[in-house]
């Protein structure tokens, strides 16, 4: 479904062990279209999310990666994590609708997607609707400079 392809697209993508599953369909979706880093875990043993979520927003910080995608069970941790961070906006996304909307009105950088929550159809849907969307700008830009508090 994923629109254009999009190789030069630079995307990291890291979960918790309740994601790794759903990471691995993504990564296997996307490898094709965009270049891709899977920053782990690679398997379903018990890993704190905060450090797969610093781990991406690191990554994404000193490679220049303008795109992440996150995945727990209920998306709520990984987004907390990576939202104490500045100027990275993660946004839990449950449909398409939702996706849109968190990328043309608030021009979130981080997809995070709640692994226990989605089939794969829906989180390959989403990830399109994500991935193939842009920021209106506009007075929606005017909101997203307030988001920082430092």
């Amino acid at each position: 479904m994923f629109i254009v392809n999009k190789k030069e697209m630079e995307i990291n993508i890291s979960s918790d062990h309740a994601g790794v599953s759903l990471k691995s369909t993504i990564v296997n979706y996307l490898k094709e279209k965009v270049n891709i880093h899977d920053l782990g875990p690679f398997n379903e043993d018990s890993v704190d999310y905060p450090d797969y979520a610093h781990k991406l927003i690191s990554n994404m910080k000193t490679n220049n990666v303008p795109i992440g995608i996150l995945i727990c069970g209920s998306a709520n941790g990984v987004s907390m994590a990576a939202n104490k961070h500045k100027n990275i906006r993660a946004a839990i996304c449950w449909n398409k609708e939702i996706a849109a909307l968190a990328k043309q009105h608030n021009d979130a950088n981080i997809l995070s997607l709640p692994a226990r929550f989605l089939t794969e159809q829906q989180a390959l849907d989403i990830v399109d609707t994500f991935l193939s969307t842009n920021f209106e700008g506009g007075r929606h830009l005017r909101r997203v400079n307030k988001i920082n508090c430092d």
